[in-house]
């Protein structure tokens, strides 16, 4: 696709369902809305199709890709699963929780979905048009954020247009997400114990948490970069008060020039939160500002994220 080319907006009607699916079957890239952020997906058996992906985001090769597929049976013919593995899929998919697991040797999988690791994330996501999507194809999709590698997430057809548009062939417009940050990671080991690899909306009891991870030795998931989710200004967390040349992304008692949630709601102010980033990204001011977001429930998947886009 060449640089003078302009990325189609289709309605996510049962028309535009269709044709992405035909678009995905010819090892095209469409980017999907899930209930976290919109995805960028190709069919995960075509290491072309695949290859698309990484050269769109520019994402680095060692970052491996999650699988989205549409429940636990298909799932199981890319991964093993244990009974941990069967019991976090059957108590949370379709949702946002990514499981990590062994990758079966006869998945068929391209190998660059799983970056060269012996593990493969698989994820049955919740929201409809992604569901119809995937029971439109008979193959899987390797679908990570639509989004240029490092840079803020999209929640809109709008935000995947920004850094993304002639990249790709199609969005599939389904409204804006609403949970706003990227799904829970979280890896099932051999001994059976679950370590989060990632912070996100849904959360799990009884975890081991994954130290960060900034080489790309120890990259096992997406999300695990030190620097990500970055909006290309510097960031100042823990903010009660804007500076001048400061952009305030606000929460609760501290109003800003864009507000993650006025009430305090942490949920609000993750379905809000890469949408104000965006707003800062283009705002004239130079710096961003960021008020404090408690650790409560996805808390801590905001406060992972803003650390990250800070660093």
């Amino acid at each position: 696709m060449s640089g003078k080319d302009v990325t189609e907006v289709v309605l996510a009607d049962a028309a535009g369902i269709a044709r992405a699916a035909r678009i995905l079957e010819s090892g095209g890239l469409v980017a999907v809305p899930t209930e976290t952020v919109y995805g960028l997906a190709a069919r995960a058996d075509s290491a072309e199709a695949v290859a698309r992906i990484y050269a769109a985001k520019g994402r680095p090769d060692f970052n491996p890709l999650i699988v989205h597929v549409r429940g636990l049976e298909q799932a199981e013919r890319f991964g093993e699963f244990t009974g941990a593995a069967r019991a976090l899929a059957d108590a949370h998919w379709p949702g946002p929780l990514t499981i990590v697991v062994p990758c079966r040797a006869d998945a068929g999988l391209a190998e660059a979905v799983t970056a060269g690791l012996p593990t493969i994330a698989l994820r049955a996501p919740a929201h409809p048009v992604m569901r119809a999507l995937l029971e439109a194809a008979d193959f899987p999709l390797a679908a990570p954020s639509a989004n240029r590698s490092g840079f803020i997430s999209p929640t809109t057809p709008a935000h995947v247009l920004a850094s993304l548009n002639g990249r790709i062939a199609m969005v599939l417009d389904g409204g804006a997400c609403a949970a706003g940050v990227e799904s829970t990671i979280v890896a099932v080991r051999a001994d059976g114990s679950i370590e989060e690899l990632r912070p996100g909306p849904i959360q799990v009891g009884a975890l081991r948490i994954a130290e960060d991870a900034n080489i790309a030795a120890r990259i096992e998931a997406p999300g695990q970069l030190a620097s990500h989710y970055a909006p290309g200004k510097p960031v100042r967390l823990g903010a009660t008060v804007a500076d001048a040349d400061e952009f305030l992304i606000g929460f609760g008692d501290v109003a800003g020039d864009c507000t993650l949630s006025a009430r305090g709601d942490v949920s609000e102010a993750a379905a809000r939160l890469y949408a104000c980033l965006h707003e800062a990204a283009l705002a004239p001011q130079p710096r961003i500002a960021v008020a404090p977001v408690p650790e409560d429930g996805v808390g801590r998947a905001i406060n992972d994220r803003l650390r990250r886009a800070a660093a």
